[in-house]
């Protein structure tokens, strides 16, 4: 099953916002607020790289307050 952390710059704010959005989608195993350069990041699984690549444009990039993200591909 493909995997991908993702890290995400959001608007000053909105953080808390932001992650409860992401813990509503089924496919965000894992989500955290963290201090840095990135303002989130997040663990997500889907049954393909396809749903994987759909999951990451448009519901995680779409969320309101989401300013940019950067993606990694897990490899196992």
């Amino acid at each position: 099953m493909p995997i991908a952390f993702v890290l995400l710059n959001v608007e000053p704010g909105g953080e808390e916002e932001v992650l409860q959005s992401l813990r509503s989608i089924p496919e965000v195993k894992e989500a955290y607020r963290v201090y840095g350069v990135y303002d989130t990041v997040i663990k997500l699984e889907a049954q393909s790289a396809e749903k994987l690549k759909e999951l990451i444009t448009w519901k995680v990039r779409r969320l309101s307050k989401v300013k940019s993200t950067l993606t990694m591909l897990a490899v196992q």
